[in-house]
């Protein structure tokens, strides 16, 4: 246990080592130019603050000198509009519009109901046409069978 506890000490004190070096790097490699300037800019952006108002109109006088003018924009030709449409004979479209039904929607909803409806009456129709043709035949056959008699 002791030697992890060595271990992990000598570990942070190596990283401690490390950060010393890579800052005092940093330092020197930073020239005192650059810092003097930037302190310089610092102060006077404290001093004197640059505003710039796109989008609002200020009401001090003071700031009125930091409105921006709104920005130009460029114009756009569009290519569709520029190309003139083929000229064709065209029709009116609302000389062909044909108004619906006013049941078009109850017809759309019970259609299925009337296909079967449909079916059944036409099995029916067939019933009752047999039953004729048997009822013929029968008077038919029963005629000639009593003639025969």
């Amino acid at each position: 246990m002791a030697t992890e506890e060595e271990s992990i000490e000598q570990a942070a004190v190596a990283r401690r080592e490390r950060l010393k070096a890579l800052k005092a790097a940093q330092e020197l490699l930073s020239t005192p130019d650059d810092d003097k300037t930037n302190n310089e800019n610092e102060t006077s952006a404290d001093n004197n603050p640059s505003m710039k108002f796109r989008n609002y109109v200020p009401q001090a006088k003071e700031l009125q000198e930091a409105k921006l003018a709104p920005p130009v924009l460029p114009k756009f030709e569009d290519p569709v509009a520029a190309a003139p449409p083929p000229s064709e004979t065209k029709e009116d479209p609302f000389l062909n519009i044909a108004p619906k039904k006013p049941n078009w929607d109850l017809r759309r909803d019970v259609q299925k109901k009337l296909d079967k409806l449909e079916k059944r009456t036409q099995k029916a129709i067939y019933k009752l046409m047999e039953e004729q043709e048997k009822q013929k035949q029968l008077d038919e056959d029963g005629g000639t069978a009593m003639e025969d008699q």
